[in-house]
C-alpha cells in the first residue's frame, strides 16, 4: 500500500502573497490617509491605527505563520505607512501650490526639510496616535 500525503506547499509561496498584501495594504493606505488629510486640511494621524488594524487583517487573511515574525511585520509595515504618508502630505502641499504633481513634489522634498514640516505637523497628540498603532499593531499582528 503507498500513503498518499497532501501537496506541500513551497516555503517561498508563503512568503510572496504576505509580502504582496502588506505592500499592497502599505500604498493602499497611504493614498487613503493622504486623501483624506487633504481634504480636511489635518493631519489625520488616527488614520495610523486603522492601518495597522488593516496591515494585520492583510496578513492573516494570507495566513502568514502566527508569532513573532507576523507581529514584526505588522509593525514594520504600519510604521512605514506613517512615514510614506506623512512625506506625500507635506509634499503634497508644498508642492501644490507651485504648481508641482505628484510625483515631482514627492521628489523634490528634502529630508531636512521634510524633517522640518513634519515636525511641525505631527504635534503630541499625532505622536500618541503612532504609538497607539504601534501597540495595535503588535497586538493584532501576533
Amino acid at each position: 500500500m503507498s500513503t498518499l500525503s497532501a501537496p506541500h506547499t513551497p516555503p517561498r509561496t508563503r512568503v510572496v502573497a504576505p509580502l504582496l498584501l502588506v505592500i499592497l495594504g502599505i500604498c493602499g493606505m497611504t493614498a487613503i490617509w493622504t486623501m483624506l488629510a487633504l481634504i480636511v486640511d489635518r493631519q489625520c494621524a488616527w488614520v495610523a491605527a486603522l492601518t495597522a488594524a488593516d496591515i494585520a487583517l492583510l496578513l492573516r487573511l494570507a495566513r502568514a505563520a502566527p508569532g513573532l515574525p507576523r507581529a514584526a511585520t505588522t509593525v514594520v509595515a504600519t510604521l512605514a505607512t506613517i512615514v510614506l504618508a506623512n512625506w506625500v502630505i507635506a509634499a503634497v502641499q508644498v508642492g501644490g501650490p507651485m504648481g508641482l504633481g505628484l510625483t515631482d513634489s514627492v521628489q523634490r522634498l528634502g529630508t531636512d526639510y521634510a524633517q522640518t514640516l513634519l515636525g511641525l505637523a505631527n504635534q503630541p497628540a499625532e505622536l500618541a496616535w503612532y504609538a497607539v498603532a504601534v501597540i495595535i499593531a503588535l497586538w493584532l499582528g501576533r
